[in-house]
């Protein structure tokens, strides 16, 4: 005869759905620019540019239970001659979000949501890259999760620290 005990019933109250639900609703191209202010002579250049890639992640609620969370990302390609090219993308997404606990919301801002979206601006990045006239950059993956984890931690260094004297 079978145990009772195992198995688990949840009985919520009027079908109410307290469960905790995240769901990608849309993602798109916000704003992109590329320069190329030194074509044509760019592209007779033999020295090979250096690459300096920025980003940075932006959050911001559209409604009571949507986020928009948006990467954007800046590469400068710059060799002894000038600048080769520069490129500006702010890919963003919206999330909606429900009964998501409070303390679960900025970690998914700033880590998961990031990780998620990152794949398809860096796939938009390389295209305008290639569609410039120069070979596709492929970015590495970006570990936004580690990412995250150094910054809360150096956030909570600065706070346990005395404040100086100006």
């Amino acid at each position: 005869m079978a145990d009772e005990t195992d198995h688990i019933t949840t009985n919520l109250g009027n079908g109410a759905d307290t469960a905790p639900q995240i769901a990608l609703i849309s993602q798109y191209v916000k704003d992109l620019s590329f320069e190329n202010p030194n074509a044509p002579a760019v592209y007779q250049w033999q020295d090979q540019p250096q690459i300096d890639v920025q980003f940075n992640i932006g959050a911001e609620r559209v409604a009571d239970d949507v986020l928009e969370i948006a990467l954007k990302i800046e590469v400068k390609a710059i060799a002894p001659q000038g600048t080769a090219f520069a490129v500006e993308l702010l890919y963003a997404a919206l999330f909606g979000m429900r009964n998501v606990p409070e303390d679960q919301v900025q970690p998914f801002m700033l880590a998961e949501a990031p990780r998620l979206i990152f794949p398809f601006a860096r796939r938009v990045l390389a295209d305008a890259i290639r569609d410039g006239g120069f070979p596709p950059l492929l970015l590495d993956p970006i570990d936004f999760g580690s990412l995250y984890l150094q910054q809360a931690e150096q956030m909570q260094q600065t706070a346990g620290e005395p404040a100086g004297h100006a």
